[in-house]
């Protein structure tokens, strides 16, 4: 079986906005991460802002309709293609652009805030990533982001539960090998410039077997995503880092 199957935006490009999509359910974790990310960035109305593996564009209209001036960039020419139609028929003024997040297209020192979510685990490169993202990034700018870690319960939750059991997340997305752990993407941050970093868990699933049961159970029935902050980063965590000046 491939593994980090990219190809599978690709194949999702066209049915990315129908809420009937395979992948239509991560259009609902947006106002669940940025209950942490709103905390740093209280305002976002007129803020540069680049969003890194955007795909179809869920966290990019997000944010223009929150004010912002917002720039996306995916791998995919398929999702690209997708992100630019919806966004045009939202009324929405986003620039799109085709490339990979190793080398961004952009000038140094243009944007306010980078926003990389549910894509770290899937780049070919964390460290050269992060450090494009901070040539970026103007002077005191935010990057914003969440991954998985690499341990054993993210491989249990992530690939042997959801993807491989339960069916939940098509079988192959992920490669546990590409999970990043905390302290790695720590490392990679400061040795790109950035400091101020603030690493939290993002739980999804509870942390207790009745608790993720109890949750895996509501989400076999609804969409809807509930999530809590805590200091325990085994699977999901998010977080933030400023550029220094």
């Amino acid at each position: 079986m491939v593994r980090n199957d990219l190809a599978f935006y690709d194949r999702q490009a066209a049915q990315w906005w129908s809420e009937t999509a395979t992948i239509f359910p991560l259009s609902k974790l947006n106002p669940l991460r940025f209950q942490f990310f709103d905390q740093y960035v209280p305002d976002w109305s007129g803020l540069q802002v680049l969003d890194v593996g955007c795909g179809g564009g869920y966290t990019c209209e997000f944010l223009a309709q929150r004010g912002a001036i917002v720039t996306g960039i995916d791998q995919s020419s398929a999702c690209i293609s997708a992100a630019q139609d919806h966004a045009d028929l939202m009324s929405l003024e986003i620039d799109y652009h085709t490339g990979v997040s190793e080398k961004l297209p952009f000038q140094g020192d243009r944007f306010d805030i980078v926003t990389c979510v549910d894509v770290l685990e899937h780049v070919e490169s964390v460290p050269a990533t992060v450090a494009e993202i901070s040539r970026v990034l103007k002077p005191g700018g935010l990057f914003l982001f969440d991954t998985l870690n690499r341990t054993w319960r993210s491989r249990f939750i992530m690939i042997w539960l959801l993807e491989n059991w339960l069916r939940l997340i098509p079988r192959g997305i992920h490669d546990w090998h590409q999970f990043v752990p905390p302290e790695e993407l720590e490392q990679n941050l400061i040795s790109a410039g950035l400091s101020d970093i603030q690493i939290q868990g993002f739980d999804l699933f509870g942390r207790t077997p009745l608790a993720q049961f109890q949750t895996l159970l509501h989400y076999w029935q609804t969409e809807n995503f509930r999530v809590n902050f805590d200091d325990n980063t085994d699977v999901f965590y998010i977080g933030i880092a400023k550029k220094r000046r």
